[in-house]
Protein backbone atom coordinates (compact mmCIF):
# COMPACT_ATOMS: atom_id res chain seq x y z
CA UNK A 1 0.00 0.00 0.00
CA UNK A 2 2.90 2.10 0.80
CA UNK A 3 4.97 1.46 -2.24
CA UNK A 4 1.34 2.25 -4.39
CA UNK A 5 0.73 5.44 -2.25
CA UNK A 6 4.44 6.52 -3.02
CA UNK A 7 3.86 5.98 -7.11
CA UNK A 8 0.50 7.39 -7.25
CA UNK A 9 1.77 10.82 -5.42
CA UNK A 10 4.83 11.15 -7.20
CA UNK A 11 2.58 11.42 -10.22
CA UNK A 12 -0.74 13.12 -9.17
CA UNK A 13 0.80 15.22 -7.01
CA UNK A 14 4.20 16.46 -6.56
CA UNK A 15 3.64 18.43 -9.77
CA UNK A 16 0.69 19.82 -9.20
CA UNK A 17 0.77 23.66 -8.87
CA UNK A 18 0.08 26.77 -6.81
CA UNK A 19 -2.43 26.92 -4.48
CA UNK A 20 -5.99 28.86 -5.56
CA UNK A 21 -6.68 31.82 -3.39
CA UNK A 22 -9.06 29.98 -0.84
CA UNK A 23 -5.88 28.16 0.49
CA UNK A 24 -3.48 31.35 1.23
CA UNK A 25 -6.61 32.61 3.25
CA UNK A 26 -8.33 29.89 4.65
CA UNK A 27 -6.12 28.95 8.05
CA UNK A 28 -8.01 32.01 10.05
CA UNK A 29 -6.63 32.14 13.95
CA UNK A 30 -9.11 30.74 16.13
CA UNK A 31 -9.20 31.79 19.72
CA UNK A 32 -12.48 31.99 21.91
CA UNK A 33 -14.09 29.71 24.80
CA UNK A 34 -12.13 26.32 25.59
CA UNK A 35 -15.49 25.28 27.30
CA UNK A 36 -17.13 24.04 24.05
CA UNK A 37 -20.45 21.65 23.92
CA UNK A 38 -22.25 20.75 20.84
CA UNK A 39 -24.94 18.42 20.19
CA UNK A 40 -23.19 17.66 17.08
CA UNK A 41 -20.47 15.60 17.77
CA UNK A 42 -20.20 12.03 17.93
CA UNK A 43 -20.79 9.72 20.79
CA UNK A 44 -17.22 9.40 22.58
CA UNK A 45 -15.10 6.33 21.80
CA UNK A 46 -14.03 6.42 25.62
CA UNK A 47 -13.82 2.53 25.69
CA UNK A 48 -11.26 2.00 24.34
CA UNK A 49 -8.48 0.78 26.81
CA UNK A 50 -5.19 1.98 25.85
CA UNK A 51 -4.78 6.00 25.24
CA UNK A 52 -4.72 7.28 21.48
CA UNK A 53 -2.49 9.79 19.98
CA UNK A 54 -3.42 11.54 16.57
CA UNK A 55 -1.39 13.55 14.51
CA UNK A 56 -2.50 16.25 13.28
CA UNK A 57 -0.92 17.71 9.98
CA UNK A 58 -1.48 21.59 9.68
CA UNK A 59 -0.18 24.95 8.44
CA UNK A 60 -0.57 26.79 11.73
CA UNK A 61 1.67 29.96 12.54
CA UNK A 62 2.36 30.60 16.61
CA UNK A 63 -0.78 32.63 16.79
CA UNK A 64 -2.97 30.43 15.01
CA UNK A 65 -1.44 27.21 16.99
CA UNK A 66 -2.13 28.68 20.56
CA UNK A 67 -5.68 29.40 19.16
CA UNK A 68 -6.05 25.65 17.95
CA UNK A 69 -4.71 24.17 20.59
CA UNK A 70 -7.76 25.70 22.50
CA UNK A 71 -10.01 23.69 20.16
CA UNK A 72 -7.49 20.80 20.88
CA UNK A 73 -8.14 20.97 24.07
CA UNK A 74 -12.31 20.97 24.46
CA UNK A 75 -12.10 18.08 22.22
CA UNK A 76 -9.71 16.16 24.53
CA UNK A 77 -11.82 16.96 27.94
CA UNK A 78 -14.67 15.49 26.31
CA UNK A 79 -12.29 11.98 24.66
CA UNK A 80 -9.47 11.69 27.35
CA UNK A 81 -8.73 8.75 25.72
CA UNK A 82 -7.73 10.65 22.75
CA UNK A 83 -4.37 12.25 22.61
CA UNK A 84 -3.69 15.34 19.58
CA UNK A 85 -0.59 16.65 18.42
CA UNK A 86 -1.22 19.70 15.72
CA UNK A 87 1.98 19.71 13.63
CA UNK A 88 2.49 22.05 11.81
CA UNK A 89 4.60 21.30 8.93
CA UNK A 90 5.97 25.23 7.13
CA UNK A 91 4.47 27.48 9.23
CA UNK A 92 1.78 29.94 7.76
CA UNK A 93 2.67 28.59 4.16
CA UNK A 94 -0.06 26.35 2.95
CA UNK A 95 1.63 25.62 -0.50
CA UNK A 96 5.00 24.55 1.39
CA UNK A 97 3.35 22.21 3.90
CA UNK A 98 1.42 20.62 1.40
CA UNK A 99 4.23 19.81 -0.49
CA UNK A 100 5.99 18.47 2.57
CA UNK A 101 3.34 16.33 3.52
CA UNK A 102 3.06 14.64 -0.21
CA UNK A 103 6.72 13.32 0.50
CA UNK A 104 6.58 12.43 3.82
CA UNK A 105 3.05 10.27 3.14
CA UNK A 106 5.43 8.81 0.06
CA UNK A 107 7.90 8.33 2.22
CA UNK A 108 5.42 6.16 4.45
CA UNK A 109 5.28 8.26 7.40
CA UNK A 110 2.15 7.55 9.46
CA UNK A 111 -0.76 10.64 9.51
CA UNK A 112 -3.98 10.64 10.96
CA UNK A 113 -5.75 13.69 10.38
CA UNK A 114 -5.20 16.75 7.49
CA UNK A 115 -5.69 19.62 6.75
CA UNK A 116 -6.13 21.11 2.87
CA UNK A 117 -6.69 24.46 1.60
CA UNK A 118 -9.00 23.88 -1.29
CA UNK A 119 -11.51 21.43 -3.07
CA UNK A 120 -8.70 20.84 -5.92
CA UNK A 121 -6.12 19.69 -3.39
CA UNK A 122 -8.46 17.36 -1.62
CA UNK A 123 -9.57 15.41 -4.24
CA UNK A 124 -6.41 15.61 -5.64
CA UNK A 125 -4.75 13.37 -2.67
CA UNK A 126 -8.77 10.57 -2.57
CA UNK A 127 -7.82 9.96 -6.01
CA UNK A 128 -4.36 9.08 -5.29
CA UNK A 129 -5.69 6.79 -2.34
CA UNK A 130 -4.25 8.82 0.55
CA UNK A 131 -7.77 9.79 2.34
CA UNK A 132 -9.75 7.46 3.70
CA UNK A 133 -13.23 7.12 2.90
CA UNK A 134 -15.38 8.78 5.38
CA UNK A 135 -19.13 6.92 4.31
CA UNK A 136 -19.10 4.14 7.26
CA UNK A 137 -18.58 6.70 10.14
CA UNK A 138 -21.11 8.84 8.53
CA UNK A 139 -23.36 5.99 8.42
CA UNK A 140 -22.69 4.99 12.04
CA UNK A 141 -23.56 8.44 13.21
CA UNK A 142 -26.61 9.00 11.19
CA UNK A 143 -24.57 11.82 9.42
CA UNK A 144 -26.50 13.07 6.19
CA UNK A 145 -23.46 15.34 4.47
CA UNK A 146 -25.43 17.32 2.40
CA UNK A 147 -27.89 18.73 4.99
CA UNK A 148 -24.71 19.60 7.33
CA UNK A 149 -21.83 20.52 5.47
CA UNK A 150 -22.10 23.40 2.52
CA UNK A 151 -19.79 21.17 -0.29
CA UNK A 152 -18.75 17.19 0.12
CA UNK A 153 -15.49 16.92 -1.51
CA UNK A 154 -16.84 12.92 -3.49
CA UNK A 155 -14.33 11.06 -5.76
CA UNK A 156 -16.03 7.68 -7.21
CA UNK A 157 -19.05 8.19 -5.24
CA UNK A 158 -17.50 8.12 -1.36
CA UNK A 159 -16.95 11.30 0.72
CA UNK A 160 -13.23 12.26 1.32
CA UNK A 161 -13.47 15.29 3.70
CA UNK A 162 -15.35 17.02 6.15
CA UNK A 163 -15.34 20.92 5.67
CA UNK A 164 -13.58 23.24 7.89
CA UNK A 165 -14.17 26.58 7.09
CA UNK A 166 -16.48 28.32 4.95
CA UNK A 167 -15.17 31.70 2.57
CA UNK A 168 -18.16 33.00 0.20
CA UNK A 169 -16.35 35.62 -2.39
CA UNK A 170 -17.93 39.49 -1.87
CA UNK A 171 -16.33 43.05 -2.45
CA UNK A 172 -14.72 45.17 0.28
CA UNK A 173 -15.02 48.53 -0.58
CA UNK A 174 -13.31 52.00 0.94
CA UNK A 175 -16.34 53.75 1.99
CA UNK A 176 -14.58 57.00 1.97
CA UNK A 177 -14.02 56.24 -1.99
CA UNK A 178 -17.52 55.33 -2.00
CA UNK A 179 -18.67 58.57 -0.46
CA UNK A 180 -16.23 60.65 -2.38
CA UNK A 181 -17.45 59.69 -6.34
CA UNK A 182 -20.89 59.99 -4.29
CA UNK A 183 -21.74 56.42 -5.10
CA UNK A 184 -24.32 54.33 -3.16
CA UNK A 185 -23.17 50.65 -1.78
CA UNK A 186 -24.07 48.23 -4.14
CA UNK A 187 -26.93 45.73 -3.77
CA UNK A 188 -27.56 42.66 -5.02
CA UNK A 189 -28.90 43.72 -8.46
CA UNK A 190 -25.36 45.27 -9.40
CA UNK A 191 -23.52 43.28 -12.20
CA UNK A 192 -19.92 43.02 -13.67
CA UNK A 193 -20.91 45.73 -16.11
CA UNK A 194 -22.34 47.99 -13.16
CA UNK A 195 -18.58 47.43 -11.41
CA UNK A 196 -16.76 48.37 -14.28
CA UNK A 197 -18.80 51.17 -13.79
CA UNK A 198 -17.91 51.97 -10.64
CA UNK A 199 -14.33 51.58 -10.76
CA UNK A 200 -13.88 53.90 -13.52
CA UNK A 201 -15.55 56.13 -10.87
CA UNK A 202 -13.48 55.05 -8.02
CA UNK A 203 -10.38 55.64 -9.81
CA UNK A 204 -8.54 58.97 -9.10
CA UNK A 205 -4.87 60.80 -9.25
CA UNK A 206 -2.20 59.83 -11.48
CA UNK A 207 1.12 57.94 -11.39
CA UNK A 208 2.50 56.84 -8.29
CA UNK A 209 -0.17 58.33 -6.62
CA UNK A 210 -3.07 57.06 -8.42
CA UNK A 211 -6.19 55.00 -6.69
CA UNK A 212 -6.90 52.61 -9.11
CA UNK A 213 -10.99 51.88 -8.62
CA UNK A 214 -10.52 47.97 -8.79
CA UNK A 215 -7.66 45.48 -8.22
CA UNK A 216 -7.15 42.11 -9.36
CA UNK A 217 -4.65 39.56 -8.34
CA UNK A 218 -3.25 36.43 -9.88
CA UNK A 219 -4.64 33.97 -8.85
CA UNK A 220 -7.06 31.62 -11.33
CA UNK A 221 -10.86 32.94 -10.08
CA UNK A 222 -9.50 36.79 -10.70
CA UNK A 223 -9.60 35.15 -14.23
CA UNK A 224 -12.93 34.51 -14.81
CA UNK A 225 -15.12 34.89 -11.60
CA UNK A 226 -18.26 34.16 -13.04
CA UNK A 227 -17.08 30.62 -13.93
CA UNK A 228 -15.90 29.99 -9.82
CA UNK A 229 -19.88 31.01 -9.25
CA UNK A 230 -21.97 30.81 -11.81
CA UNK A 231 -21.01 27.22 -13.05
CA UNK A 232 -20.62 23.88 -11.96
CA UNK A 233 -16.90 23.75 -12.46
CA UNK A 234 -14.79 26.35 -13.45
CA UNK A 235 -12.56 23.76 -15.30
CA UNK A 236 -14.88 20.91 -16.57
CA UNK A 237 -18.40 20.37 -18.15
CA UNK A 238 -20.86 17.98 -16.56
CA UNK A 239 -19.06 15.20 -18.48
CA UNK A 240 -15.77 15.86 -17.23
CA UNK A 241 -14.56 17.32 -20.59
CA UNK A 242 -12.54 20.72 -20.43
CA UNK A 243 -14.82 23.93 -20.15
CA UNK A 244 -12.98 26.69 -20.92
CA UNK A 245 -15.09 27.03 -23.78
CA UNK A 246 -17.97 28.83 -22.58
CA UNK A 247 -18.96 32.09 -23.17
CA UNK A 248 -18.44 33.56 -19.84
CA UNK A 249 -14.26 33.37 -20.47
CA UNK A 250 -14.95 36.00 -23.57
CA UNK A 251 -16.89 37.91 -21.88
CA UNK A 252 -14.67 38.22 -18.39
CA UNK A 253 -11.23 38.50 -20.43
CA UNK A 254 -12.66 41.20 -22.48
CA UNK A 255 -13.82 43.00 -19.29
CA UNK A 256 -10.23 43.01 -17.52
CA UNK A 257 -8.76 43.82 -20.52
CA UNK A 258 -11.12 46.89 -21.28
CA UNK A 259 -10.65 48.04 -17.53
CA UNK A 260 -7.35 47.57 -17.94
CA UNK A 261 -6.64 49.23 -21.80
CA UNK A 262 -9.54 51.10 -22.03
CA UNK A 263 -10.72 53.16 -18.65
CA UNK A 264 -7.02 52.63 -17.06
CA UNK A 265 -9.32 51.67 -13.64
CA UNK A 266 -6.93 48.33 -12.72
CA UNK A 267 -3.37 48.36 -12.51
CA UNK A 268 -2.22 46.32 -15.21
CA UNK A 269 -1.47 42.84 -14.72
CA UNK A 270 2.30 43.26 -15.90
CA UNK A 271 2.79 45.71 -13.21
CA UNK A 272 1.20 42.95 -10.75
CA UNK A 273 3.20 40.23 -11.85
CA UNK A 274 6.43 42.22 -12.11
CA UNK A 275 6.52 43.53 -8.85
CA UNK A 276 4.54 40.43 -7.18
CA UNK A 277 1.76 42.98 -5.70
CA UNK A 278 0.38 42.01 -2.50
CA UNK A 279 -3.58 42.48 -2.90
CA UNK A 280 -3.79 43.24 1.30
CA UNK A 281 -1.33 46.56 0.65
CA UNK A 282 -2.45 46.93 -2.80
CA UNK A 283 -6.26 47.61 -1.01
CA UNK A 284 -5.55 48.85 2.32
CA UNK A 285 -3.38 51.44 1.60
CA UNK A 286 -5.63 52.62 -0.48
CA UNK A 287 -4.07 52.10 -3.81
CA UNK A 288 -7.64 50.02 -4.74
CA UNK A 289 -11.15 51.62 -3.89
CA UNK A 290 -12.37 47.84 -4.66
CA UNK A 291 -11.02 44.31 -4.13
CA UNK A 292 -13.40 41.12 -5.06
CA UNK A 293 -12.31 38.75 -1.85
CA UNK A 294 -13.24 36.46 1.49
CA UNK A 295 -13.83 36.55 4.49
CA UNK A 296 -9.81 35.78 4.93
CA UNK A 297 -9.05 38.86 4.03
CA UNK A 298 -11.10 40.73 7.23
CA UNK A 299 -7.93 39.63 9.56
CA UNK A 300 -5.94 42.09 7.66
CA UNK A 301 -8.43 44.56 7.87
CA UNK A 302 -7.81 44.49 11.69
CA UNK A 303 -4.83 44.61 11.93
CA UNK A 304 -3.78 48.23 11.91
CA UNK A 305 -0.73 47.53 13.78
CA UNK A 306 0.45 46.19 10.25
CA UNK A 307 -1.65 47.89 7.81
CA UNK A 308 -2.52 51.09 9.16
CA UNK A 309 -5.66 52.87 7.86
CA UNK A 310 -8.60 54.77 8.84
CA UNK A 311 -11.00 53.88 5.99
CA UNK A 312 -13.63 51.90 7.34
CA UNK A 313 -14.41 48.86 4.45
CA UNK A 314 -17.92 48.05 3.47
CA UNK A 315 -19.63 44.66 1.79
CA UNK A 316 -21.05 44.56 -1.18
CA UNK A 317 -22.21 41.14 -2.76
CA UNK A 318 -20.45 39.75 -5.73
CA UNK A 319 -21.93 40.92 -9.05
CA UNK A 320 -23.60 38.96 -11.01
CA UNK A 321 -22.75 37.64 -14.64
CA UNK A 322 -25.45 39.49 -16.56
CA UNK A 323 -29.11 41.57 -15.73
CA UNK A 324 -31.03 38.82 -16.40
CA UNK A 325 -28.74 36.35 -14.13
CA UNK A 326 -29.66 34.96 -10.39
CA UNK A 327 -28.99 37.11 -7.77
CA UNK A 328 -26.87 35.66 -4.71
CA UNK A 329 -24.55 33.87 -6.52
CA UNK A 330 -20.96 33.18 -5.52
CA UNK A 331 -17.55 31.22 -5.27
CA UNK A 332 -17.22 29.53 -1.79
CA UNK A 333 -14.07 28.60 -1.12
CA UNK A 334 -12.87 27.18 2.41
CA UNK A 335 -10.54 24.51 3.81
CA UNK A 336 -11.22 20.63 4.60
CA UNK A 337 -10.33 18.04 6.94
CA UNK A 338 -9.46 14.57 6.42
CA UNK A 339 -8.21 10.99 7.67
CA UNK A 340 -5.18 9.37 6.20
CA UNK A 341 -5.72 6.10 4.80
CA UNK A 342 -2.71 4.85 6.69
CA UNK A 343 -4.25 5.86 10.15
CA UNK A 344 -4.54 3.13 12.55
CA UNK A 345 -6.94 4.96 14.36
CA UNK A 346 -9.58 6.16 11.98
CA UNK A 347 -12.59 5.75 13.87
CA UNK A 348 -10.55 8.19 16.68
CA UNK A 349 -9.43 10.52 13.83
CA UNK A 350 -12.62 11.02 12.46
CA UNK A 351 -14.28 11.89 15.82
CA UNK A 352 -11.57 14.63 15.74
CA UNK A 353 -12.70 15.61 12.56
CA UNK A 354 -16.18 15.55 12.85
CA UNK A 355 -16.09 17.81 16.77
CA UNK A 356 -13.49 20.48 14.72
CA UNK A 357 -16.15 20.96 11.86
CA UNK A 358 -19.10 21.01 14.15
CA UNK A 359 -18.34 22.61 16.93
CA UNK A 360 -19.25 26.57 17.62
CA UNK A 361 -17.95 28.14 20.62
CA UNK A 362 -13.97 27.77 20.18
CA UNK A 363 -13.95 29.03 16.21
CA UNK A 364 -13.44 32.21 15.20
CA UNK A 365 -13.44 31.85 11.27
CA UNK A 366 -17.08 31.08 9.30
CA UNK A 367 -17.84 27.34 9.46
CA UNK A 368 -18.32 25.16 6.90
CA UNK A 369 -21.58 23.39 9.05
CA UNK A 370 -24.51 24.80 7.94
CA UNK A 371 -26.26 24.22 11.58
CA UNK A 372 -23.75 26.61 13.08
CA UNK A 373 -24.54 30.62 14.14
CA UNK A 374 -22.67 32.29 11.59
CA UNK A 375 -23.91 35.54 12.75
CA UNK A 376 -22.62 34.63 16.51
CA UNK A 377 -19.42 33.87 14.77
CA UNK A 378 -19.15 37.01 13.22
CA UNK A 379 -19.70 39.09 16.02
CA UNK A 380 -17.55 37.42 17.89
CA UNK A 381 -15.21 37.87 15.33
CA UNK A 382 -14.95 41.85 13.86
CA UNK A 383 -17.55 43.27 16.37
CA UNK A 384 -14.96 45.15 18.18
CA UNK A 385 -13.68 46.60 14.87
CA UNK A 386 -16.95 47.84 13.71
CA UNK A 387 -14.73 51.30 12.83
CA UNK A 388 -13.02 49.88 10.20
CA UNK A 389 -15.68 47.16 9.26
CA UNK A 390 -18.50 47.75 8.43
CA UNK A 391 -20.26 44.80 10.44
CA UNK A 392 -24.06 45.25 9.17
CA UNK A 393 -23.21 44.86 5.54
CA UNK A 394 -21.07 42.22 6.03
CA UNK A 395 -23.87 40.19 8.00
CA UNK A 396 -26.56 41.37 5.21
CA UNK A 397 -24.11 40.14 2.25
CA UNK A 398 -22.70 36.90 3.48
CA UNK A 399 -25.79 35.83 5.62
CA UNK A 400 -28.63 36.83 2.98
CA UNK A 401 -30.96 33.54 1.79
CA UNK A 402 -29.98 34.55 -1.91
CA UNK A 403 -26.49 33.39 -1.45
CA UNK A 404 -25.48 30.28 -2.75
CA UNK A 405 -22.93 28.64 -5.12
CA UNK A 406 -23.27 26.43 -8.25
CA UNK A 407 -20.65 25.03 -7.68
CA UNK A 408 -20.70 20.91 -7.82
CA UNK A 409 -18.06 19.11 -6.36
CA UNK A 410 -19.13 15.99 -8.13
CA UNK A 411 -17.45 17.27 -10.98
CA UNK A 412 -14.03 17.19 -10.91
CA UNK A 413 -10.96 15.30 -11.88
CA UNK A 414 -7.30 14.86 -9.26
CA UNK A 415 -6.12 17.18 -11.26
CA UNK A 416 -8.23 19.88 -11.04
CA UNK A 417 -4.77 22.28 -10.12
CA UNK A 418 -3.54 21.34 -13.25
CA UNK A 419 -6.43 22.84 -15.12
CA UNK A 420 -6.39 25.62 -12.93
CA UNK A 421 -2.82 26.57 -13.93
CA UNK A 422 -4.01 25.85 -17.82
CA UNK A 423 -6.49 28.58 -16.89
CA UNK A 424 -3.95 31.58 -15.52
CA UNK A 425 -1.47 31.00 -18.48
CA UNK A 426 -4.24 30.82 -20.60
CA UNK A 427 -5.17 34.46 -19.66
CA UNK A 428 -1.60 35.88 -19.02
CA UNK A 429 -1.46 35.01 -22.97
CA UNK A 430 -4.43 36.64 -23.43
CA UNK A 431 -3.19 40.01 -21.44
CA UNK A 432 0.53 39.69 -21.73
CA UNK A 433 0.70 38.64 -25.47
CA UNK A 434 -2.34 40.35 -26.50
CA UNK A 435 -4.30 37.31 -28.75
CA UNK A 436 -8.14 37.29 -28.59
CA UNK A 437 -10.20 35.87 -26.18
CA UNK A 438 -11.13 33.18 -28.68
CA UNK A 439 -7.59 32.38 -29.63
CA UNK A 440 -6.60 31.69 -25.44
CA UNK A 441 -9.80 29.62 -24.90
CA UNK A 442 -8.63 27.58 -27.77
CA UNK A 443 -5.36 27.16 -25.73
CA UNK A 444 -6.61 26.00 -23.25
CA UNK A 445 -9.05 23.40 -24.61
CA UNK A 446 -5.98 21.80 -26.29
CA UNK A 447 -3.91 22.26 -23.39
CA UNK A 448 -6.53 20.24 -21.09
CA UNK A 449 -6.95 17.88 -23.76
CA UNK A 450 -3.51 16.93 -23.30
CA UNK A 451 -3.58 17.01 -19.34
CA UNK A 452 -6.46 14.34 -19.29
CA UNK A 453 -4.72 12.33 -21.83
CA UNK A 454 -1.83 12.38 -19.74
CA UNK A 455 -3.76 11.51 -16.55
CA UNK A 456 -5.83 9.09 -17.94
CA UNK A 457 -2.82 6.82 -19.23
Amino acid sequence: MKKKQAILLSSALLTMSILSACSSGSNQGNTGSAAVTTSAAPAATQSVAKPVNLKFYTWDNETNQVARQKMIDAFQAKYPNIKVQNISLVPGNSVESMKKMDVLMSSGEEVDVLEYGNIDETLARAAAGVLAPLDEFYAKGNVKPEEDYYINPKVNGKYYATMLTSSPYFVLINEDALKEANLSLPSFDWTWDDFRDYAKKLSKGEGNDKRYGAYFHTWGEYTNLIAYSDLKSPYLTSDLKPGFNDPSFAYFFNLRRAMEKDDKSVKPLADVVGAKLSYITEYLNGKAAMLATAPFMLDNVMNKEKYPHTFKSVIAPLPRASKSGEQGITNIGGSYVSVASNSKHKQEAYDFIRYMTTEQEARLELSGYKKADPKAIVDRLYGKSADIIDVKSLQTTIFDKRIKTNFDPAISVSYGNQLKAVLEKGFSKFMLDNTTAEEAQKWMMDESDKIAKQNAK
